[in-house]
């Protein structure tokens, strides 16, 4: 199939433009923490590796032939959802220092405003809300088919994803923390907010958006990643030219698809924030323990 993609020609592939805006944000990245931290609050290996992580997998999503792929298949659209906002959000914030987070958050303008939107049930209500009108068939359609209101929703539920897994996973102290068994709720919660979404998809006996099955609507959708130049030497007549998986059965694989990621990456969060929190608690009881073993009271 990628082979068949290649008329669509380099720019629609590999989108160099935002490939350049990536490579960007990482040197100034580079720069931001040798010029501004100290030799003790220099990023760590693996802050740089979780960050460089990130932007490789950015790319991969919004720029690489996989978003090309987004506009021909829903179930590919779907992944890179899952990429985008379940993945990229949580590495990004690991891949920063807590000094560079408190020098910008602490910023006048922006500590209201990101105190009130990193409140964890606020970050979780909004994401979720977002993403799941975003799917609504009539809503979908429309942002699909113009480019500034799809560039303006993907930035919003972006900085969404982004709130919604600060309270997770951020390291600042000087901020409000959940301890493990708050973390746990929240991740659980998340989970279960994101599933009427993905079950309404996989479930229905219909196709939803005409911007996968109507080849009018498709064909102006791909105006969103390809050259007007490219398009119009072609006759494009729906996905089926790249595709030989029916539409519905495409829609229901993308929210299968979408479910399973999610889950994995939930899975494997709620995995390192429970062992994290057992050791705390066991590392906490052993410590009592030793204090009360050598207090005053109980030695003779």
């Amino acid at each position: 199939m990628l082979g068949s993609l290649e008329i669509f020609g380099f720019r629609a592939l590999w989108s160099p433009y935002f490939l350049g805006a990536v490579v960007f944000i990482t040197v100034l990245y580079f720069f931001l923490m040798k010029r501004f931290g100290s030799e003790e609050e220099r990023a760590s290996r693996k802050e740089i590796g979780l960050f460089v992580t990130a932007m490789f997998l950015l790319y991969a999503s919004k720029g690489s032939p996989i978003d090309l792929l987004g506009h021909i298949m829903f179930s590919a659209h779907m992944a890179q959802m899952a990429v985008l906002y379940l993945i990229v959000p949580p590495l990004i914030i690991l891949g920063i220092p807590p000094w560079f987070w408190k020098k910008v958050i602490f910023l006048p303008v922006v500590k209201p405003l990101f105190r009130f939107f990193s409140k964890p049930l606020i970050a979780i209500i909004v994401f979720n809300g977002l993403f799941s009108m975003y799917h609504i068939p009539l809503v979908f359609d429309f942002i699909k088919t113009d480019a500034v209101y799809h560039a303006v929703i993907t930035v919003l539920i972006f900085i969404a994803a982004f709130f919604m897994w600060w309270p997770l996973v951020h390291k600042v102290e000087e901020l409000p923390q959940m301890n493990g068994l708050l973390k746990l709720g929240y991740i659980m919660a998340d989970g279960i907010l994101l599933t009427p979404a993905c079950a309404l998809i996989m479930f229905s006996d219909t196709t939803l958006y005409s911007t996968y099955s109507d080849p009018s609507a498709w064909a102006e959708a791909m105006k969103l990643c390809v050259p007007l130049d490219t398009l119009s030497g072609m006759t494009l007549t729906g996905p089926e030219m790249f595709s030989s998986m029916p539409v519905l059965e495409d829609q229901q694989l993308g929210a299968i698809v979408m479910k399973i990621l999610q889950e994995i990456v939930y899975g494997t969060f709620l995995a390192i924030i429970f062992f994290g929190w057992a050791r705390k608690e066991r590392a906490k009881d052993e410590k009592e323990l030793e204090e009360e073993r050598y207090s005053p009271s109980t030695v003779h």
